[in-house]
């Protein structure tokens, strides 16, 4: 299947060639049809799947029909880091149009966004708190609105944006497009979708909190001392070209920033004390190579759209299962192979557990520091412990 068979604007067409989009991705493929329809919809998709294009396309086609200058699109996503992602990727897509957009999110100056607003921008993507910011200040015009998306839902229920979605809701016209996207769906974000939509489709691609499946998923078994020099000696593997190391804290991450920069492995660090500026550059330097190494928390497992990264490394296990699914989701994107390796310590083996029964699958165990894969070290045929050559136990021995 290619995109002209979804009958899109020529415009936007020359913007998906441009954009590098041969063919539509499954969630594209069942979505696009069903948005340019004006059905509602619930998404449920694993990250890297192409759902931002499958929600951006047909709204940008249903505006291109309309008055412009008038803002009758709205995008909610959790994090700024996504936000900007949503919207780099509509100005791609929609650079052969005259179609504006903008992007609203705290901690960057906000008189270019009041102005882009008081301009009356298609489309808005936006987080939460700096848009009920403006909102208290009469902007943006939020009376035209036609399609609201949120975005990453299960995330915006995490970080506690629920309560501003229903404040946002509050002031939007009954009469919309509604679109929820989400990696998983908790009860409380299948309880908003009831209220806010009618009669959705609901579009699951994949198993709910299942990883995708050109992940190739392994488990170190370390000692926490010890946890800095195995990442160290991994690091030194040839394939280690884009690495993305996730840590539990944010003094943590600072840490293996400074420990990998001491000994001369170049990388850069994400978390939220780091200023909007600090961040930018930190993913700007990653993205274009410059640092091989990109050290976050989960303030990076959602949203953060950056091609070719080899390898997940999980320094720390999670926490919450599900930010498993997220972290390693950063690898492999659109159908590329990648690779997620958890460092456990014996402390961890709780939390090892909870993600295994959440992705219904045991996560293969390698050595410790210095040790070989669990196969080896049980040695191909071994008998079983407790067992003797004929598998039967062995004999007890008794003194004579």
């Amino acid at each position: 299947m290619t995109f002209e068979r979804f009958h899109l604007d020529p415009s936007l067409l020359l913007g998906v060639r441009d954009m590098g989009y041969r063919e539509p991705t499954t969630i594209q493929e069942r979505t696009i049809p069903a948005v340019m329809r004006g059905t509602d919809v619930i998404g449920v998709a694993q990250t890297g799947t192409g759902k931002t294009a499958a929600f951006l396309l047909p709204i940008l086609d249903r505006l291109l029909k309309g008055p412009p200058q008038t803002t009758r699109a709205l995008i909610i996503s959790p994090t700024r880091e996504l936000a900007i992602q949503i919207d780099e990727m509509r100005l791609g897509l929609s650079y052969h149009t005259p179609l504006s957009g903008c992007v609203v999110y705290g901690g960057a100056d906000i008189l270019p966004q009041v102005r882009a607003l008081k301009g009356g921008a298609d489309i808005v993507t936006a987080t939460p708190g700096r848009l009920l910011d403006h909102m208290w200040h009469g902007l943006p015009k939020l009376e035209k609105i036609e399609v609201l998306v949120l975005d990453e839902a299960d995330r915006l229920l995490d970080m506690g944006f629920l309560p501003d979605v229903e404040m946002i809701l509050r002031r939007l016209p009954e009469q919309r497009q509604n679109l929820l996207f989400s990696a998983t769906m908790p009860p409380e974000i299948e309880r908003l979708a009831q209220r806010m939509m009618h009669d959705p489709e609901t579009i699951a691609v994949g198993p709910r909190s299942q990883p995708v499946d050109t992940v190739r998923q392994e488990l170190f078994q370390v000692e926490a001392q010890d946890k800095t020099r195995l990442l160290l000696r991994l690091l030194e593997g040839d394939d280690m070209r884009s690495v993305l190391v996730f840590s539990g804290t944010k003094a943590g991450a600072d840490r293996v920033h400074a420990d990998l920069q001491r000994k001369g492995i170049e990388s850069c660090v994400i978390h939220s004390n780091r200023s909007q500026q600090e961040r930018f550059t930190s993913l700007q330097t990653f993205r274009q190579g410059r640092a091989r190494v990109l050290v976050a928390t989960d303030v990076a497992a959602r949203g953060l759209d950056i091609d070719g990264i080899s390898h997940v490394i999980n320094f720390d296990v999670p926490r919450a299962a599900e930010d498993y699914v997220h972290r390693i989701g950063r690898t492999a994107r659109a159908g590329e192979k990648g690779h997620a390796i958890t460092l456990a310590t014996p402390c961890e083996a709780r939390a090892v557990a909870a993600i295994e029964r959440l992705i219904k699958a045991r996560i293969p165990r390698n050595g410790a520091l210095g040790g070989r894969p669990e196969a080896q070290q049980r040695g191909a045929g071994a008998p079983k412990r407790g067992r003797g050559r004929g598998g039967r136990p062995p004999g007890r021995r008794t003194r004579r």
